[in-house]
């Protein structure tokens, strides 16, 4: 079995999984330390080691709010984040992988990008083991990156310093690791030639921020988005930006007001616990994109609004509960105005979607939108008008999640299933979950080798067909008791937000 493996900067020695047939290596650098004069830089080349490294242990996370929060009021802290006590440092540039250990060469290449609103996250929570898949033949990558204040923040000292890359440091960390794993993986067995990129909610983000780069031509071969494209219905803004370069900027010399220093040499000289224990005074989410002209060019989340991005096969969708979008309207005077703002002409049409009489709860449950659901809606619109022939593969995900809290589809909870990592959940899941977890884990595994969910299962039988999202005949996956296949015609609303 292959546990030690030779990559550019000296050999790394990994570990059995539970699975001795796989071997993980945790915590690899990929990058030099983004510390000192690397804080709000670019990623830099990793240097050499001597001897082993023994990548046996996940790396520090990258500095963060503590989210270890109560588990009778946090589900987030009733599902992941249980851990108080995970060592965090600004050295996180870190990743880690597993491959299969029999000595196989040119395995499709998934890397993962994990989600967090680019203000939390890491590769060490429990969903993110990536054996299972790998067990299917694939080389899984996690990654590391800079969030918050160290991974988005901006300066006109840092756009001066290095106009080249003067945003966005958390999204060039991922664009340096995958870079890295083109380079490396085939000591893994991987196919450089062959990667798929993914992730999650701002993981998802970040997929979508990654094919919108001018950067990336050649970089990966396919793409899923799991949660993490969203567009708002109603003209309201994004939660998570994007900004203008020159107002991350300004907020940037904010920040530095803020922090008590006038200079970038001096904000750099700074503990990293500072930054952190101030940057959590500030609004969630003010830590994001930046259109830097450099790496962005436009926001990420129009990703599908523009036929020059990295055009490849994009696997995308959401759970069937999260992100809904109520019209901003109170009263049905203010949905007149409403009406009349984003509607012109077709004001009227909008209006007869809503029955009377017109209340604030009727509006909300009426026009209320899947922001997800309506951002898939324009990829495959978008697709059709430009001519696009790479597939679009849509899903939804609704299955009864059990637990005394009663959580029903909440954000984030398919992770247990893309990954199959059931096991480790409190949750008292059945026999049906697990079947339905080894099911999208085989659609997903699919489409990693091919760029294409169809397939066999685990036992060598054919899945359910995956037709591709098309304007022309509308369709997705529905995970529910087992996957099916569903047609998905527009509403008449979603007909209306399409045409404006």
């Amino acid at each position: 079995m292959i546990r030690k493996v030779k990559i550019e900067n000296g050999w790394v020695r990994g570990l059995p999984a539970a699975d001795p047939r796989i071997t993980s290596y945790k915590g690899i650098p990929f990058a030099a330390k983004p510390i000192g004069a690397n804080r709000w830089r670019a990623p830099q080349p990793c240097p050499d080691w001597e001897g082993e490294l023994f990548a046996a242990e996940f790396a520090p996370i990258g500095m963060q709010a503590n989210c270890a929060g109560d588990p009778a009021k946090d589900i987030y802290a009733r599902e992941w984040h249980v851990d108080r006590e995970l060592p965090m440092s600004e050295d996180c540039l870190y990743l880690n992988v597993w491959a299969p250990a029999d000595g196989r060469k040119n395995l499709p290449v998934y890397v993962w990008y994990f989600g967090g609103g680019l203000q939390v996250g890491n590769t060490q929570e429990m969903e993110f083991d990536g054996e299972r898949i790998a067990r299917r033949g694939i080389v899984v990558v996690t990654i590391n990156y800079r969030l918050n204040a160290f991974g988005f923040l901006c300066h006109p000292e840092i756009t001066a310093e290095a106009p080249e890359a003067p945003a966005n440091f958390g999204f060039l960390d991922q664009q340096f690791a995958t870079r890295w794993v083109k380079r490396n993986i085939a000591a893994f067995g991987g196919d450089p030639e062959n990667i798929t990129i993914g992730g999650q909610s701002a993981g998802g983000m970040s997929v979508c921020a990654q094919m919108t780069s001018p950067q990336n031509e050649g970089l990966f071969q396919r793409a899923i988005v799991e949660s993490g494209t969203f567009l708002q219905p109603y003209g309201l803004k994004f939660g998570l930006g994007p900004r203008t370069l020159k107002e991350a900027e300004e907020q940037g010399v904010r920040f530095f007001e803020a922090l008590g220093v006038k200079t970038l040499a001096e904000a750099r000289a700074l503990d990293a616990r500072v930054i952190e224990d101030k940057s959590l005074e500030w609004p969630w989410g003010c830590w994001s994109e930046a259109i830097d002209g450099v790496f962005s060019t436009y926001p990420s989340n129009e990703w599908s609004l523009h036929a020059d991005r990295i055009v490849c096969p994009v696997l995308l969708g959401q759970t069937s509960s999260e992100f809904i979008a109520p019209p901003p309207a109170k009263d049905e005077t203010e949905l007149k105005a409403l009406a009349e703002k984003c509607f012109g002409e077709d004001a009227d049409a909008f209006l007869k979607v809503f029955s009377r009489p017109v209340t604030a709860e009727s509006i909300a449950r009426e026009g209320g939108v899947h922001t997800i659901d309506y951002a898939i809606r324009i990829a495959s619109q978008q697709n059709s008008q430009n001519g696009i022939d790479q597939p679009l593969y849509a899903y939804n995900f609704d299955p009864e999640i059990p637990g005394w809290d009663h959580p029903g589809t909440f954000h984030s909870v398919d992770l247990w299933f893309f990954f199959e990592t059931l096991a480790k959940c409190w949750r008292p899941f059945t026999g049906k979950h697990y079947d339905l977890a080894r099911q999208m884990c085989d659609y997903w595994c699919n489409y990693i080798k091919t760029g294409d969910p169809n397939g066999l299962d685990s036992h060598g039988n054919p899945l359910p067909l995956w037709p591709r999202l098309t304007e022309e005949a509308p369709s997705r996956m529905l995970f529910a008791d087992t996957a099916k296949p569903v047609a998905w015609p527009k509403t008449e609303l979603e007909e209306l937000l399409l045409k404006k």
